[in-house]
């Protein structure tokens, strides 16, 4: 009999687990103070459904499951489920009523506290295979503790008692294992949805009828939709008129259907106002473990400024080419000895030191040995003797193009053309403007190195050059033997100025911390880079303990003087917490410099905000 309430329990308790498993993965969007409610008050359910399929194994004593569901409810659940747990398996347990209430009560809140113990023992976040043992050995602990107490004047342990606390410690691992399961198998879940929907472009997945299964944010807000989960069950043909749709829809039946992925596919999209977009497009078809085909993946991403800009220097190409070919170029045919045949105004023009010699009937080499005598071209010395003639000479009879700089700051490109004949054509074109446009496009793209380089919001340096100049200043300062320092400074109740001004004032008050960590940062060697979020850094090369606390407290009272109004802020104007951490032989990497920056800055905030903290080890300033 025992056996059977065993098995039946057993049951009622994978029951209760599977439905909960099932009811939270539909229900991913409670908070956690409701997953833990609602955990409790399903895991006291179970209980109270295994109680009620208990048997009576002596005066008031009944043979159930409840310790391994509170066990399961106290360290996968935390306080809060327990309580509810407990509550619920309280108050069963003395409705049933018989000479074993107290001990059972006694027992439930052992097993509630022991299972508290092994939660706070392994970590809340933690479900790994040790923390269901524990739950396991809990419950039988307990068992076998009530039933040496319970049995005094007869054998403590019996066989059968044994037997019962092994099945409840098999029936707690086996549920502990699960929901250890379930915990791991949500988790890559939300990891996986979470780097699907907060991805950049616009990712999506389909099923075989191309209908959307899920999606990112940016996709939802392009279809005017503010949740992702308004996307789930819409097709293109709910969203674009119905020829385009059926091109989206044929395309895509004939990825899944070939098995051929789609990659960095260019379309056009004409909006209602008549508008053009263009998108690249890749897509692969999804399969399962089994290789079924279950659907597709895709990635979109919006290349219409691209594009843009694409066009833009095609054009610009073609105004150029066009006004290429349409100035007097100059123009000279030499024959396969290499003497000038023809050569119009325009070619000795170009070459005005040379242009004497440059008449039909002179020979190549004659026209190099006056370009050497002159001088016209900045790039050939006038003594570079014999050899540069004979190999100049050379490349006449080969097709190539070559830009020559000029004396008076012109540029020209040669093209040398090879005719049937073997004759030589050359065309000589003023490329002045275009070198000077290279010029601007290098300049432009410094400008814009510079910008990746600056945080957008700020203007001061982003983390990447932060991180950079950290390892950078660290290897040289432990070479040389140099002093290193580093600020890590913290917004102080910079989450309540937002909550109660708004992120656009939010925004405007760390681009003014920002200016204010530039005012004080005057050295060139100095470097003030936004850490991330509400934190910035201030790096200072050379620069002692000592220095970093002046400069510390220099920012402090800059800060203090630009008074911005913080009402949430028992100071009433944005304050900063500040850490400093200077180099010492401790210190094997940048690594534990920012560490021990972040932990002296942890101190400050904690020892009252508005203050410098010195990295542990240093003398502490208030």
């Amino acid at each position: 009999m025992p056996w059977q309430v065993l098995i039946g329990n057993v049951a009622a308790v994978s029951l209760v687990i599977s439905v909960w498993m099932h009811l939270h993965y539909k229900l991913y969007r409670l908070t956690e103070v409701q997953a833990q409610l609602g955990f409790g008050l399903m895991m006291g359910l179970g209980a109270v459904l295994s109680m009620l399929l208990s048997v009576e194994v002596g005066s008031g004593y009944f043979l159930d499951l409840r310790s391994t569901l509170l066990a399961v409810s106290a360290v996968y659940g935390g306080p809060l489920a327990v309580l509810v747990t407990g509550a619920l398996t309280a108050a069963q347990r003395i409705s049933m009523g018989g000479a074993g209430v107290e001990p059972a009560l006694i027992s439930i809140m052992l097993v509630s506290a022991l299972g508290l113990a092994v939660r706070i023992r392994f970590g809340r976040g933690t479900a790994d295979a040790k923390k269901a043992v524990a739950c396991a050995v809990t419950v039988a602990a307990v068992t076998l503790t009530m039933s040496i107490l319970h049995r005094t004047g007869n054998p403590p342990v019996t066989t059968l008692s044994l037997a019962i606390i092994a099945g409840k410690f098999a029936a707690t691992l086996a549920a502990a294992s699960v929901i250890t399961y379930f915990h791991a198998f949500t988790l890559e879940r939300d990891i996986l949805k979470a780097a699907l929907t907060q991805a950049p472009d616009f990712h999506y997945v389909k099923d075989r009828n191309s209908r959307f299964v899920v999606t990112n944010l940016n996709v939802a807000r392009d279809h005017h939709r503010t949740r992702s989960s308004e996307m789930v069950g819409l097709t293109d043909f709910d969203l674009y008129p119905s020829e385009m749709a059926q091109s989206f829809f044929d395309r895509e039946q004939k990825i899944m259907s070939s098995g051929e992925p789609l990659v960095d596919f260019e379309e056009p999209l004409v909006e209602k106002n008549g508008r053009q977009r263009w998108f690249l497009t890749s897509k692969v078809p999804l399969r399962n473990r089994h290789g079924d085909l279950i659907g597709l993946s895709g990635v979109t991403r919006d290349i219409t400024e691209k594009k843009r800009l694409i066009q833009e220097a095609v054009d610009s190409k073609n105004v150029l080419s066009q006004a290429m070919t349409e100035m007097s170029d100059g123009l000279a045919m030499f024959n396969p000895e290499g003497r000038l045949v023809f050569c119009n105004d325009q070619y000795r023009a170009a070459f005005p030191g040379s242009a004497d010699a440059r008449q039909p009937g002179a020979h190549i080499a004659d026209i190099l040995q006056a370009v050497m005598r002159s001088g016209e071209r900045i790039d050939v010395s006038p003594d570079a003797g014999e050899d540069w003639i004979e190999t100049s000479a050379a490349q006449l009879f080969l097709t190539h193009d070559s830009e020559i700089p000029m004396f008076d700051g012109r540029w020209l490109r040669q093209r040398t053309r090879l005719a049937a004949d073997g004759s030589a054509l050359v065309v000589v074109s003023d490329i002045t403007a275009m070198k000077h446009s290279e010029e601007r496009l290098t300049q432009l793209a410094l400008k814009m190195k510079g910008l990746a380089d600056t945080d957008a919001l700020t203007g001061i340096a982003n983390r990447r050059v932060l991180d950079e100049a950290i390892a950078e200043e660290f290897a040289r300062a432990r070479r040389v033997d140099s002093a290193l320092s580093l600020l890590l400074i913290d917004v102080d109740h910079f989450k309540a100025y937002n909550d109660s001004y708004g992120h656009l004032e939010g925004d405007n008050c760390l681009k003014a911390i920002g200016e204010v960590l530039g005012s004080v940062t005057k050295r060139p060697s100095d470097l003030a880079a936004r850490f991330g979020g509400e934190e910035f850094a201030i790096l200072l090369p050379g620069t002692d303990r000592d220095g970093a606390l002046r400069l510390a407290r220099m920012l402090l009272s800059a800060l203090h003087r630009r008074a911005i109004p913080h009402r949430e802020s028992s100071k009433g104007t944005v304050t900063v917490s500040i850490g400093v951490a200077s180099i010492s032989e401790r210190f094997t990497t940048p690594a534990e410099l920012i560490e021990a920056a972040d932990q002296a800055l942890y101190a400050a905030k904690k020892n009252g905000r508005d203050r410098v903290e010195v990295a542990a080890a240093q003398a502490r300033a208030a």
